[in-house]
């Protein structure tokens, strides 16, 4: 469980400045006049995130929250180190007979060359 799954809603919103907004789109009178879109400002880390998807601010609070420690997981992980490889013998012999194929059947398409 990394950091970001640890922490409750309160101490994930203490280090966030929340904003609500007037949400737009579909959703009629409703949804045009009172503030339901969410905005959290995470400062430790510098991510915005934005919730606008329901009428409610409750639930796009929660979706919002959600998506912050989405955003801070991605932030936190760490790919695993790559190894290089070398593609096999069979694999390289291949590939240069297709390449021979195809350039054998281009060399086929060109206008014969004129004998002057």
């Amino acid at each position: 469980m990394s950091s970001a799954e640890s922490r409750s809603d309160e101490e994930l919103l203490d280090e966030c400045t929340v904003e609500t907004f007037r949400a737009g789109g579909p959703g009629g009178q409703h949804q045009n006049k009172t503030e339901s879109g969410v905005r959290l400002r995470h400062h430790p880390s510098g991510i915005v995130v934005t919730a606008r998807d329901s009428r409610s601010q409750h639930r796009n609070r929660a979706r919002a929250l959600d998506r912050l420690r989405t955003a801070l997981e991605a932030r936190e992980h760490e790919p695993p180190p790559r190894h290089p490889t070398k593609p096999s013998r069979a694999a390289r012999e291949e590939r240069l007979e297709k390449k021979r194929r195809r350039s054998l059947t281009k060399r086929k398409r060109r206008r014969p060359e004129s004998d002057e």
